[in-house]
């Protein structure tokens, strides 16, 4: 065990003030150096001053009056807020002594940020890592998980079709010397996201309107951003949590069928760490309207300063987000409008990484479209996100909606392997509150190590 670069507890990450100063001192001068294993201690979402990476939207650029506030997931190591699951999954590994080094490699199936995450932190602790992934996604994901030094197994499809990744990896898995960081299934995703994402919306908000999250959007992915609604539920029972689906492939509201291409939020299934007990609403989002959206924020800098965005503001922006997030975003203006929210109201949504993994998304966008001018941009900026209605939008609060999703949540994961009792126990609160507890005992047991 004294192998592994032991790294931070999840009230570490949570606050990176409690981390030892002279560690911390270490971790913010090796920032630059990625591959260097103090890094692990630069997990969270806080800067060098322990303030949340945030940045609250232009209401030229939303078009609401509700503050958006959006956490900034592009300054964790690797470049996205996946790499907090990815190492709190090893991390419990290796604590309980299931995962050891030089005897199991890692699996991560992912359709890219959670397998860069994988990679990245497999790199860091010193384990061989496989990340199982759709054979459609951007090239920059792959570059980079091979740059982390990961061997990629690929499966047919896209985004849509992860359940794919899943079945592979459920066969690597048949192989005793492969452990899989299986971030669909394994609860501490949801710890991190709802010790550490949700703590940290709650402290994003102070100072900011009446400063109370009104609503809290994410897509849902592996659902473990999802967790942290959650832990915002228990500072602001009001609050409102929203799934967001692509339109054009959405499971939870219609069974998943066709493509899309909003890299990083899956579907075709309800994931099993998906806690659908507060899920309220469930809103859909159009695929393309997250590209364009993003090609007008990266590149439209004169369109928004023409709309009234501070030029100063339209700069920052420009490499902030990804596909997803713009998802997120459009979710957001959506919520805050059918809600009806007014300018002492917050909604909080997740960046979960930067422009950095979409070259060769915009580059597709190019290629369809032919003419990106300004003058077309100009509409896009009106399309996406000033003439966002509040179509779509199912609410998920009455006991025939909830049922909806437990009967998919068992039809996706019955078949491998899980029992029915298990399933059952995840519609009780107290199941989830029980897993999150867990927390406090595998802080106990990462820091009792790291003495040792």
């Amino acid at each position: 065990m004294s192998k592994i670069p032991f790294g931070p507890t999840y009230d570490e990450m949570l606050n990176p003030s409690h981390v030892d100063p002279k560690i911390r001192k270490k971790a913010l001068a090796a920032n630059p150096e990625e591959l260097d294993p103090v890094n692990l201690f630069n997990i969270t979402w806080k800067n060098e001053n322990n303030e949340v990476n945030k940045i609250v939207l232009p209401k030229e650029l939303t078009g609401v009056d509700c503050n958006i506030v959006v956490l900034l997931g592009k300054y964790f190591p690797s470049g996205s807020h996946k790499v907090g699951p990815a190492y709190s999954t090893l991390i419990e590994g290796c604590v309980d002594n299931t995962i050891i080094p030089g005897k199991h490699t890692i699996l991560g199936p992912s359709t890219g940020n959670f397998g860069i995450g994988v990679a990245y932190i497999c790199n860091l602790m010193k384990y061989d890592a496989i990340v199982i992934m759709p054979d459609n996604m951007s090239k920059e994901r792959y570059e980079r998980i091979r740059r982390y030094g990961a061997e990629l197994d690929l499966t047919p499809g896209t985004e849509s079709d992860v359940i794919l990744t899943l079945e592979r990896t459920f066969k690597l898995k048949e192989n005793p010397k492969n452990r899989s960081l299986a971030q669909f299934e394994l609860l501490p995703n949801y710890r991190f996201h709802r010790h550490v994402t949700g703590n940290s919306c709650i402290e994003a908000v102070k100072g900011i309107g009446n400063g109370r999250i009104a609503c809290f959007t994410s897509a849902p992915g592996s659902a473990g951003t999802l967790g942290a609604g959650d832990q915002i539920k228990k500072a602001f029972p009001e609050a409102k949590v929203v799934a967001l689906e692509p339109y054009e492939c959405s499971t939870l509201m219609n069974g998943g069928r066709g493509q899309h291409r909003i890299e990083g939020i899956g579907d075709k299934m309800c994931t099993l760490i998906h806690n659908v007990i507060n899920t309220d609403y469930i809103a859909l989002v159009k695929d393309d309207d997250c590209v364009r959206g993003l090609k007008v924020v990266h590149d439209g800098l004169d369109i928004l300063v023409e709309n009234g965005v501070k030029k100063e503001d339209a700069i920052k922006m420009k490499d902030m987000f990804g596909v997803s997030t713009i998802c997120n975003i459009i979710g957001a203006i959506k919520m805050a409008k059918y809600l009806k929210l007014g300018p002492n109201d917050n909604v909080v949504t997740i960046a979960t990484d930067g422009f950095d993994r979409y070259d060769s998304v915009i580059q597709d966008l190019e290629r369809r479209y032919l003419e990106t001018a300004d003058y077309v941009l100009s509409r896009w900026f009106k399309d996406v996100f000033r003439k966002i209605g509040e179509e779509d939008i199912v609410d998920y609060r009455t006991d025939t909606q909830k049922e909806k999703l437990f009967h998919q949540k068992e039809k996706d994961w019955l078949k491998f392997g899980y029992k029915q009792e298990y399933l059952d126990a995840m519609r009780s609160m107290d199941f989830w509150d029980y897993e999150y507890e867990k927390i406090h005992h595998y802080d106990e047991l990462i820091k009792k190590l790291r003495k040792e």
